[in-house]
């Protein structure tokens, strides 16, 4: 030992302040998860570490800047476990790794081993030059996880096909941390599993092909001065932009119409989100009625859904607001919403219900399946900045087909 060149100890001032900034961040992002960026504040944050507020500014001078440091703490976990995948073996092993390991990543999170790591619900919050920290952070990880879908040996996927798999991939991988604490912690990895196990081989039986034909809905033109196009326009503006961003001006401006034409429609901007939200649901439940009326086999209108719902987000009405939008709502309207959401992804589990019975859909774990769809379709809205060239055409193919029948079919 006495040979050897040993570290020194860190300052103890150094130490301590790693640790209370640890301390920090964790109590952060699991107030930012329970009330949105918008709604904690850094008293409380300060008060859930035994601080005084303005300790909190030694470390983090304002909330943003905090907001910006658990974000890239989240993606610094997702790129440590991208790091982890052996990348010598096939992708479909390393897709069951990954899962695998991030599973257990959220299970000990979920029983206090781990502490809490934000969502990624209020990125969109960020401004500059915070925005530009974080986005440049998240795009690379997103380029190392595409990478988890290339073949060694074989010629790389061309530019939307690729593109479009890695968006599917990391929006199931987000969408799991909304879903999976309905099991147990130790069923997590069983849980892991199962979602492999549908991403990989789909939900099509052999018999069944995609279609992409969706069901017949004459949808409304929107009258630039009506309420239906003030939801429109905000929606738009809270999925690109987050509750914050979408200010009454931005969304006035959008329409070319006064502010004061706002308040006429929406009293509040609480309220503007919750309508939002129902006109979303509207527009999802009209498809899933629809496609149970056009189409008898479960496969056919769980595809006719799917498709109609994707060409609904990028078309002239739409989009459907985010799920990321939960974290906005006031407190009160947060579980009739969940319980709503619920309903609408249930619906989707009965579709594949249907379909396994009647032979169409193999057989697969539905609820685990429905919270994919769910998912995949939510996430739809934004498949534009991840897939530029994508058409209104081949969106559905591009972004449903994979998850329907198989990543690499």
């Amino acid at each position: 030992m006495s040979g050897m060149d040993l570290p020194s100890p860190l300052p103890r001032q150094t130490r301590r302040f790693e640790q209370k900034r640890e301390a920090i961040l964790d109590a952060a992002a699991a107030l930012f998860n329970e009330k949105g960026v918008r709604g904690a504040t850094l008293q409380d944050v300060a008060q859930s570490v035994g601080l005084m507020t303005n300790s909190i500014t030694y470390y983090y001078r304002k909330k943003e800047d905090l907001a910006t440091a658990c974000l890239l703490r989240t993606i610094e976990m997702l790129d440590g476990l991208i790091a982890a995948i052996d990348m010598t073996a096939p992708p479909e092993a390393r897709i069951r790794q990954f899962l695998a390991l991030y599973a257990g990543r959220l299970a000990a999170i979920e029983t206090g081993i781990e502490p809490q790591l934000i969502m990624f619900n209020d990125i969109r919050a960020l401004t500059s030059p915070h925005d530009a920290v974080v986005y440049e952070a998240y795009t690379a990880m997103f380029r190392r996880m595409r990478a988890l879908l290339d073949r060694a040996g074989k010629p790389v996927a061309e530019r939307m096909t690729r593109n479009g798999r890695a968006h599917l991939l990391i929006s199931i991988v987000h969408g799991m941390r909304n879903w999976i604490d309905r099991t147990e912690p130790d069923g997590y990895a069983r849980t892991a599993e199962r979602t492999a196990d549908i991403l990989l081989g789909g939900l099509a039986a052999e018999t069944s092909l995609w279609t992409g034909r969706p069901p017949a809905i004459a949808w409304p033109r929107i009258d630039d001065v009506s309420p239906e196009a003030f939801l429109r326009s905000a929606t738009y503006l809270i999925n690109e932009q987050g509750y914050r961003g979408a200010s009454v001006e931005k969304i006035s401006a959008r329409l070319n119409v006064t502010k004061g034409s706002f308040y006429h429609h929406i009293d509040n901007k609480d309220d503007l989100v919750a309508a939002c939200f129902a006109r979303s649901f509207d527009v999802v439940r009209r498809v899933q009625r629809a496609a149970e009326t056009d189409h008898g086999r479960g496969w056919d209108r769980l595809c006719a859904a799917a498709t109609e719902i994707i060409h609904y987000q990028l078309s002239e009405q739409g989009p459907v607001l985010r799920a990321s939008a939960f974290s906005a709502l006031p407190e009160t309207l947060r579980g009739p919403t969940q319980r709503t959401m619920d309903r609408i992804t249930r619906r989707f589990g009965g579709f594949i219900a249907d379909g396994m019975l009647d032979g169409s859909i193999r057989l697969v774990d539905a609820p685990i399946a429905a919270h994919l769809v769910a998912t995949m379709l939510n996430a739809a809205a934004e498949i534009e900045r991840w897939v530029p060239d994508v058409t209104l055409e081949l969106a559905a193919g591009t972004y449903a087909r994979p998850l329907f029948v198989g990543l690499f079919n």
